[in-house]
């Protein structure tokens, strides 16, 4: 179906999802085969539209990235930060984080794979705009929340507060992007796959390994 022509002055009516649908394009393919790999063309090829439809919503590729950012990826982690409260432990932090960032990789599925892509690796193209986006405020009231548990004695003093987001963030976002990436692809024969794919089983272990490591869990013995 050939997409309607735009025109000055009021938008049409079908304009917002229009541009929705492009932006949903642009992340699937920043996604899939990254950001410096995808054109304006390859976008409006894979929506079915013109190169000038896409500029017509996105003055430039520059514009289109942004857009992405910050109505995709920003969305993502405003998700995951905005539930954080001061009346929250340590530990609720932290597993919250771990269910929301799961929970919201299905309806956001695309997200993993782009931000290691993007914001992980060298040379990723989202890697400076998410810093100026980064919830530092989020981010100080958990790492204080830490170190007044530690002072406290109730969370093990060896941990450095800075790093135990991201020590979560590898723990979460690594195994759903392999889960993606590796989907059908056997790798090594002793990873179990299917349970990369299996969500309620990957955060039943995050939660487990950041809370008891490689120890047991305490155990509370009755007399019989």
């Amino acid at each position: 179906m050939t997409p309607p022509t735009p025109t000055r002055g009021r938008p049409l009516a079908s304009d917002q999802d229009s541009r929705e649908k492009l932006l949903d394009t642009a992340t699937l393919l920043f996604s899939s085969q990254g950001i410096a790999a995808t054109t304006v063309a390859a976008v409006a090829r894979q929506a079915g539209v013109t190169s000038a439809m896409v500029h017509y919503y996105f003055k430039n590729r520059d514009q289109l990235i942004e857009a992405v950012v910050d109505e995709r990826v920003c969305l993502f982690v405003n998700r995951i930060w905005d539930p954080i409260s001061a009346t929250e432990s340590p530990e609720q932090m932290i597993m919250g984080i771990v269910e929301r960032m799961i929970a919201t990789t299905e309806n956001m599925p695309w997200m993993p794979a782009l931000w290691v892509r993007e914001v992980l690796s060298d040379g990723g193209q989202l890697r400076e705009r998410m810093v100026r986006r980064v919830p530092l405020a989020k981010l100080a009231l958990f790492a204080e929340s830490v170190r007044r548990s530690q002072q406290a004695g109730t969370i093990n003093p060896g941990l450095e507060p800075s790093l135990i987001f991201v020590s979560v963030l590898g723990l979460t976002m690594l195994p759903l992007a392999m889960a993606r990436t590796l989907k059908n692809k056997p790798l090594l024969p002793t990873l179990n796959q299917a349970a990369l794919l299996d969500k309620a089983l990957l955060q039943r272990h995050i939660k487990a390994l950041l809370q008891h490591g490689l120890a047991l869990p305490a155990t509370t013995r009755t007399d019989e």
